[in-house]
């Protein structure tokens, strides 16, 4: 058992209203520490008051980039209890990412334990308006004060939590998706199946280029052919097709194996619909297109659940799926998925876990 120390802080903030939080823009008055020393191992398990780290210039997550995180959400349903949503596959996942980048690997009894243990502590902070949530990023960073490229002696896990507000204030509108054949984010054998900071740092061009097209986020296709479509920058992607709902398989390790896309996997199946993960390209898509066959698109992920996708861009050329409405398994998708997660429809599934 995870034995964690409490530091309380003097001072608590003033909770921001449910109305006013966004995302990511507040943080609660608390966050988890516990650190790794070689030969020692992870260790010093704790909860203090959320405050600046104090590291060395020269600590290697600066330099070398060796960081992994994860995130996930506290909801709170109608009776007050708090759950969370599947948080062992984010666990699981964290550790693969540490493996990938040579990080030592946390005991996952010891992070769930972690993430429960600051989430009940902080219970207050999580919001009681509907559609609002408390975010959960877990990470780690290397900390050896030294100039090499090898693996770190030491690291950091940090856990920190942020009260984030509805993700669709206006309702679920489709996004316009620009699919990126320039730059590469991910290839074979290298980190597309991590989650970790260097992806996104890759991303961020791709995003400015897909701004430049009136669209919201960018397509990823493979980086040697740039012909198979990989995910959107912050989200797993699915095509409906003649009925059909297709996404892009994990075989490649160029996508990041998002909790989100494996849950809605099993609820379109448990419906009946057949799912298919398997390479798709941009080509099909348009020729499905123009042949009527391409019903819907979305994404999904941990910030949005679903996205409806309304149109596709590539260098130019414009489709629009589904008169840019939502369809029918986007909406109900995400409706069920949501309703789980509030705990508004009963979970059959067992992905839920109670805080309190």
């Amino acid at each position: 058992m995870l034995d964690i120390k409490i530091t309380r802080a003097e001072t608590l903030k003033e909770k921001p209203e449910d109305s006013k939080l966004g995302f990511g823009k507040y943080f609660t008055d608390h966050m988890f520490l516990m650190d790794y020393t070689e030969g020692r191992g992870w260790h010093d398990a704790r909860i203090v008051p959320y405050a600046p780290l104090t590291l060395e210039p020269s600590s290697m997550v600066f330099h070398y980039a060796q960081e992994l995180f994860e995130g996930l959400k506290a909801y709170r349903t109608e009776s007050g209890k708090i759950q969370l949503f599947r948080p062992d596959r984010n666990v699981a996942r964290m550790n693969n990412t540490c493996e990938r980048l040579c990080v030592p690997k946390l005991n996952p009894d010891d992070v769930l334990t972690a993430i429960k243990s600051l989430v009940a502590y902080e219970a207050d902070w999580v919001p009681h308006s509907a559609g609002t949530s408390l975010y959960i990023r877990p990470f780690i960073i290397a900390t050896d004060a030294a100039l090499g490229v090898h693996p770190s002696h030491s690291y950091l896990f940090i856990i920190i939590l942020s009260p984030v507000g509805t993700y669709y204030a206006a309702g679920l509108d489709p996004v316009k998706i620009y699919i990126e054949k320039e730059y590469v984010r991910a290839v074979r054998g290298g980190t597309g199946q991590a989650k970790c900071g260097g992806n996104y740092a890759a991303s961020l061009i791709a995003q400015s280029k897909a701004e430049e097209y009136g669209c919201e986020q960018a397509l990823w296709t493979d980086g040697v052919e740039h012909k198979y479509i990989d995910e959107v920058g912050s989200m797993n992607v699915f095509f409906v097709i003649n009925g059909e709902v297709v996404t892009p398989d994990l075989s490649d390790g160029n996508i990041l194996p998002g909790v989100t896309r494996a849950s809605s996997i099993e609820l379109m199946r448990s419906w009946g619909l057949k799912v298919t993960e398997r390479k798709v390209t941009a080509a099909e898509l348009f020729e499905a297109h123009a042949a009527g066959r391409l019903d819907e698109a979305f994404g999904t992920g941990t910030a949005a659940v679903v996205s409806p996708i309304g149109e596709l861009n590539d260098s130019g050329k414009s489709i629009i799926i589904n008169d840019g409405k939502i369809g029918a398994i986007s909406q109900r998708l995400y409706d069920e998925l949501t309703g789980i997660q509030w705990g508004k429809i009963p979970d059959k599934f067992g992905w839920t876990v109670e805080i309190q």
